[in-house]
């Protein structure tokens, strides 16, 4: 059922989680059993949460829980924790035929789509808040961040989960969006063998082809490759991509205790700078939705990113362990584009910019972590303490040319006529960022008794940036601080049911420098949040209620949008309903539910008070309901979804009345299984074929959203 980023590393200690949980217990000549947590990727836990299986002398025991591999770092049940927690399991996506990050955040309350830089990378808002537009929105891989600097579209090939946490999650991590966390677990190499490859083509001369081996290497050391290539042309004309993703990993067990880990993951995305259509005079709908308005002679935009993660896990004894990890990333970003500028009085003449950007990005990270039990008469303390930091260096290059009245390098929107050329280009960025930030940090969930539980933390940041502008030889720098405090109480009357209330702060540094050249102030936000959690082994659901305010917030400077401004204060309320589970034998269900209030509470002269955030809907909701059955020898499934998603401010740079229609998309789900190693689907996304936009930055940058598009994908182990 659906359950529920030179300096040697060596600077950097870290932990994530413990490793032992990575690897089923490797097989012996005899078939003897080692005490080592496996994540099973075969096995969806009942009533919404991710399954681990922990093998201790040739037993099994499952539990309901994130376990130490997630964004909580703990194996604290998630009844238990005073948060909304969204489970998108691997099997969910497979079901749906979700093979990106976006489509698996479709599936979740109080997350909506925000302009993605012309097609290049994931961003997204949850509860409102979007992160830095620079780069996409925040997210982590395995409990570091993989999101700071140029990482291209997120591939689904090596998710086991991804896991979704509302609410503010800085006492733990530090820097964030108040709104909450999304980190994506991977899968883990086994030693048990097994092959998985499939193959799938889709509409638009779309194909795909994706392997999944895992086994052992030796009776110590297994291995897991992931690996997808994905190429094909697209609704929108004259565009095509071209993406790569490989990831092998290791693990190695190291006596009967410590274990070693070692993750890659390699990205090639090649694909046009793609700004989408546009609005003539606040109106959409115009120009058709597959209307390229760029120069198909620019060629692609080029993103390559290589990122490795090393963990390593050491329990001392039954209470206490140890876990530690570090991560690298280095990517890059280069190619021309150009870009829709503004439209001229006669309604139909575009003017556009040509660009070329040539941007550059290392992260570094690590992670220390101690976890302990500790018991004080009928009250058990399960204890954190961890250290962590990061340096991240950011270079970024353009070149830019406006229109002109010589030179307007424009195109007819209704009859357009590629080929147009520029004038020459000239420097317009010439910038470097290096960001150094650490902290410390302490949470104890307390088990006070059976029905109350309570969840006390605390974290210190201290942080160094510095932005040296080349162009007017000029540097910026800041060192700010911040203390992250969270609390919260967990009742539970029976053991189906917790109610919840929570409080924290966030923090979060921002990048880059002012139209005059000045460091911005760190972003910081209050939230307070209450809710209830439902689980009865077949179904469960949480229901969340919440507020934020935060201050600070960047936004792009509409006298250069080149530059940001801050706005001032925002503040965020609302309600989100998630449920997952059977409503009866082989019925599934995942379903979702968001009221979403977001605005500006204190503006200025630019940014108006009183007005709602870009991209961000009131009301959203999904239902994806599928139903499995016996045909033949075989067994069949057939469902379907539907996505709604509200009335949406379009203009990110400056307040207007200038909306996003609401739309409503229904997809079909279909499979048929004739054993157990080979499955078949076929499944049709935006079934009716509706026209509507899913994002957009301004009115001469819409994205509208992807036609009808049937995929067939045949899947087969061995």
């Amino acid at each position: 059922m659906y359950p529920s980023r030179h300096h040697t590393l060596a600077l950097f200690l870290a932990a994530t989680y413990p490793i032992a949980a990575l690897a089923a217990a490797p097989e012996a000549p005899a078939a003897a059993p080692v005490a080592s947590p496996a994540v099973d990727d075969a096995a969806p836990a009942a009533g919404g949460d991710p399954t681990t299986k922990v093998v201790v002398t040739g037993q099994r025991q499952n539990y309901r829980s994130l376990s130490a591999t997630g964004a909580t770092k703990t194996d604290t049940p998630l009844q238990d924790l005073p948060q909304s927690v969204r489970v998108i399991t691997a099997d969910l996506l497979k079901d749906v035929g979700v093979t990106d990050l976006a489509g698996a955040l479709d599936l979740s309350s109080g997350i909506s789509r925000a302009s993605n830089f012309g097609g290049l990378w994931d961003s997204y808002a949850m509860r409102g808040f979007t992160g830095d537009p620079n780069f996409g929105s925040d997210y982590m891989v395995n409990g570091f961040s993989s999101s700071r600097g140029y990482n291209g579209l997120r591939d689904g090939v090596n998710t086991q989960s991804v896991e979704i946490l509302k609410g503010p999650a800085a006492a733990l991590y530090g820097r964030g969006e108040p709104g909450g966390t999304v980190n994506i677990t991977t899968k883990k190499p086994r030693f048990q063998p097994e092959y998985t490859i499939e193959g799938t083509l889709a509409s638009y001369r779309t194909r795909r082809g994706a392997v999944d081996f895992t086994g052992p290497i030796s009776e110590t050391l297994a291995y897991r490759l992931n690996a997808a290539w994905e190429k094909g042309d697209s609704f929108r004309d004259r565009l095509n991509h071209d993406r790569k993703f490989l990831s092998p990993s290791f693990v190695w067990l190291v006596g009967e205790a410590t274990t070693v880990s070692y993750e890659v993951e390699a990205v090639e995305q090649r694909a046009p700078f793609d700004r989408g259509v546009l609005a003539v005079n606040g109106v959409l709908g115009l120009i058709p939705v597959s209307r390229f308005l760029g120069e198909p002679a620019d060629g692609p935009v080029t993103i390559r990113s290589v990122g490795q993660q090393f963990f390593v896990q050491h329990p001392f004894n039954d209470d206490w362990s140890l876990q530690t990890g570090v991560a690298y990333r280095s990517s890059s970003l280069y190619g021309v584009s150009s870009q829709a500028n503004n439209v001229l009085a006669d309604g139909r003449t575009l003017r556009r910019q040509h660009r070329l950007n040539d941007n550059k990005a290392i992260d570094r990270s690590g992670r220390l972590e101690i976890l302990g039990k500790v018991t004080t008469g009928p009250v058990q303390h399960n204890l954190l303490f961890g250290v962590d930091a990061f340096k991240f260096d950011d270079r970024r290059i353009q070149y830019r040319r406006n229109p002109n009245a010589t030179n307007p390098y424009a195109i007819d929107i209704y009859n357009p006529v590629y080929g147009g050329v520029a004038d020459p280009m000239t420097l317009s960025i010439d910038t470097k960022s290096e960001q150094r930030a650490h902290g410390v940090y302490a949470q104890d969930q307390v088990d006070l008794s059976q029905q109350w539980k309570m969840l006390l933390g605390v974290r210190r940041d201290s942080a160094d940036q510095s932005v040296v502008n080349y162009r007017v030889s000029a540097t910026s720098t800041q060192s700010p601080e911040a203390t992250s405090p969270r609390a919260g109480l967990v009742y539970q009357p029976d053991k189906q049911l917790s109610l919840y209330a929570t409080a924290g702060r966030a923090f979060r540094p921002n990048d880059g420098v002012s139209i005059e050249n000045q460091a911005f102030p760190p972003e910081k936000s209050k939230s307070y949040e209450v809710g209830a959690k439902y689980d009865n082994d077949r179904l469960s659901g949480t229901l969340a209620l919440y507020h934020i305010t935060k201050q600070n917030v960047l936004t792009t400077n509409p006298i250069n949008t080149d530059f940001a401004l801050a706005a001032g204060e925002v503040a965020s309320k609302g309600v989100e309903l998630d449920v997952s589970g059977e409503l009866a034998r082989n019925l599934k269900l995942s379903a979702s539910y968001a009221y979403t209030d977001a605005i500006v509470t204190h503006g200025d002269a630019t940014i108006v008070t009183g007005s709602r955030f870009p991209n961000v809907p009131k009301n959203s909701a999904s239902v994806v309901l599928t139903q499995s059955f016996s045909l033949g020898s075989g067994t069949a499934s057939l469902g379907g979804g539907v996505n709604y998603v509200g009335a949406r401010l379009g203009d990110v740079a400056a307040s207007t009345n200038f909306e996003l229609p609401a739309y409503t998309i229904f997809r079909l789900i279909s499979s048929y299984a004739p054993s157990k190693k080979t499955r078949v689907s076929l499944n049709v996304d935006n079934l009716f074929n509706k026209s509507y936009y899913a994002s957009s930055y301004s009115q001469v940058w819409v994205m509208p959203g992807t036609s009808r598009t049937v995929s067939l994908n045949v899947r087969h182990s061995f």
